[in-house]
C-alpha cells in the first residue's frame, strides 16, 4: 500500500470513528470531525500531514502526494 492510500485510508476510518463518537457518545466529539478536516485541508495547500510523517517511518513506500 502506497503512502498516499494509507493517508486516506487513515483519515477514513478517524472521520468515521468520530462521527460514531459524536453520535454515540457525546456532540462535542464533533470537534475531532473538525479538526481532521482542517488538517486535510492545510495539508492540500502545505503538503505536510503528520500522518504521512508517521506513516513514511513506518516504511510505506511514497506516492505521489507525499
Amino acid at each position: 500500500m502506497s503512502l498516499d492510500r494509507a493517508v486516506l485510508a487513515f483519515a477514513g476510518v478517524m472521520v468515521l470513528v468520530s462521527v460514531l463518537l459524536t453520535a454515540f457518545v457525546h456532540p462535542y466529539f464533533m470537534w475531532f470531525t473538525v479538526f481532521i478536516g482542517a488538517n486535510m485541508f492545510q495539508s492540500a495547500f502545505t503538503g505536510f500531514c503528520p500522518a504521512a510523517a508517521i506513516f513514511k517511518k513506518l516504511g510505506f513506500r511514497a506516492g505521489c502526494a507525499f
